[in-house]
């Protein structure tokens, strides 16, 4: 049996609709369902949302409070997300580049690329969604949240594995500025190969581990700059998580303003914004699968120095 089609559903304030599937239970309502399901929202969230109409069945008809909860095969229930209390992210999205198939955006600091946890309206992907109307917008890889710098985005969904496939096959040249400690012993230029998996208590640390590289980083020197700090180019040749944060820190330079190399820092109950990670994603170069034309993209944030901030250029 093929499944239904996803229903085309309006965005929300930018936010687009999520679905979710209704398999066999013991639920009396629709309401118990989504309470049980989804117990991040409380259970008066879900019925304040109902009574506005905000939950919708597989024929995009609201439910009422009281719709009882009717398991079927393929059958969907749609709702947007939305967070009472969700910090407020500083700076401002910037579109550096959009036509039929891309749109190449600067994020700012401290902003998720998508919804995520605390974070839905704060994240890039809903604030593009609201600024140009595109439904069908679609990330074509990640920067950290800490991370500011340029993000590529899939317009059109019958071209996107074109350019997925850049990624996948790393025929994409990205290079990335940061500050870090200037170093009196290291020799630059120097490409690092290492390889790098999850720390097995840490786990939002990368460790570098005896073993097949998995992660390779041409590092440049800029420039040097006051107080022992130097401006770095980083060209890596993979994606690895934190693999830039990580490598430069096992090269006993970890990035001014990281949370999360050397030490891990403890989560924040009021994220501080004040001190931004210096890690900026400053050009993307490729040819394009579908038009065939040479692609350069540049940022046109800058890193500020020391202490670091990012402004506009």
């Amino acid at each position: 049996m093929a499944r239904p089609t996803k229903l085309a559903l309006p965005l929300r304030d930018g936010v687009a609709a999520s679905a979710l599937s209704c398999p066999p239970g013991p639920w009396a309502l629709v309401l118990d369902f989504l309470a049980e399901r989804l117990p991040l929202v409380a259970r008066q969230d879900w019925a304040e949302r109902m009574a506005r109409g905000d939950v919708l069945d597989e024929r995009g008809e609201p439910l009422p409070i009281d719709a009882p909860f009717a398991p079927c095969r393929g059958r969907r229930l749609y709702y947007w997300r939305w967070l009472a209390d969700e910090p407020q992210v500083p700076g401002e999205v910037g579109i550096v580049h959009q036509d039929e198939h891309l749109l190449v955006a600067d994020k700012p600091h401290f902003l998720p690329v998508t919804p995520k946890g605390r974070y839905v309206q704060q994240t890039l992907l809903t604030r593009l969604r609201r600024l140009t109307g595109i439904a069908d917008l679609s990330p074509l890889h990640r920067l950290d949240r800490e991370t500011a710098g340029l993000v590529l985005f899939s317009v059109r969904a019958d071209s996107r594995d074109a350019y997925q496939r850049l990624f996948r096959d790393r025929e994409v040249d990205k290079v990335y500025e940061a500050i870090a400690p200037w170093s009196d012993t290291q020799a630059f230029p120097v490409d690092l190969a290492t390889r790098l998996e999850e720390h097995p208590v840490d786990f939002m640390q990368m460790q570098t581990v005896p073993g097949e590289p998995n992660a390779f980083t041409r590092v440049s020197v800029l420039e040097r700059l006051d107080g022992g700090w130097a401006r770095y180019e980083l060209q890596p040749a993979t994606g690895a998580k934190h693999q830039l944060r990580a490598q430069m820190c096992a090269l006993g330079l970890p990035l001014m303003g990281d949370r999360i190399y050397p030490v891990l820092q403890a989560a924040e109950d009021t994220p501080d914004f004040s001190h931004p990670l210096q890690l900026l994603a400053r050009t993307l170069r490729f040819d394009d699968p579908v038009t065939g034309q040479a692609r350069r993209f540049s940022t046109r944030l800058q890193l500020a120095g020391v202490p670091g901030s990012i402004r506009r250029s």
